[in-house]
């Protein structure tokens, strides 16, 4: 009897050790106009605005080059992230036509790759060789294919630089889907 009596008022405090308490909800609405700071709860402050010195426009401007003839012209968006060539692809009858700037070294190599389903091994890209000059902008037509059928354009510098490991950073293009005529 005596041992349930200890239990009986030891039990509540070991339990209320073992839980915590219910996350609480605010059905406040959010503050819309200017960025908020929540200094005191409940109540919402107005951020402070400090003005940047200098002319910042924020982001990265697209890849230009200077014009020495009208494909140097050409403005360039390049995602800096994934290091990929920026390309322009043009669908023809049968054919692609696939333009880069020429910055990534003097040779290159493009391939579309089809995109349907195929089971087992996927068969191997047939990659075509492209040797640039000193031109802006370099390019290839990729001719054979099949009208109406998905591809993708890869398209890969391999004379990159290397680092001391031997290894070669990635400077590859990739398009979106496209259909041949």
């Amino acid at each position: 009897m005596r041992l349930r009596g200890f239990t009986l008022v030891v039990l509540p405090f070991l339990l209320s050790a073992c839980g915590s308490p219910a996350p609480s909800v605010s059905t406040t609405p959010t503050p819309t106009g200017p960025a908020w700071v929540t200094v005191n709860p409940g109540r919402a402050t107005a951020a402070p605005s400090v003005a940047p010195s200098g002319s910042y426009r924020g982001g990265l401007p697209p890849v230009s080059y200077l014009p020495t003839g009208s494909a140097c012209a050409v403005q360039w968006e390049q995602d800096i992230e994934k290091v990929m060539i920026p390309m322009i692809v043009t669908v023809g009858t049968g054919s692609i036509k696939v333009q880069w700037p020429n910055r990534y070294g003097n040779r290159y190599r493009v391939t579309a790759v089809r995109q349907d389903l195929v089971s087992g091994a996927q068969p191997e890209p047939v990659w075509q060789t492209v040797t640039t000059g000193s031109e802006c902008t370099s390019g290839a037509t990729i001719s054979g294919l099949l009208s109406g059928v998905a591809y993708v354009v890869w398209l890969d510098a391999p004379d990159t630089p290397r680092g001391p490991d031997g290894s070669r950073g990635l400077y590859s293009g990739r398009s979106s889907i496209v259909k041949p005529l």
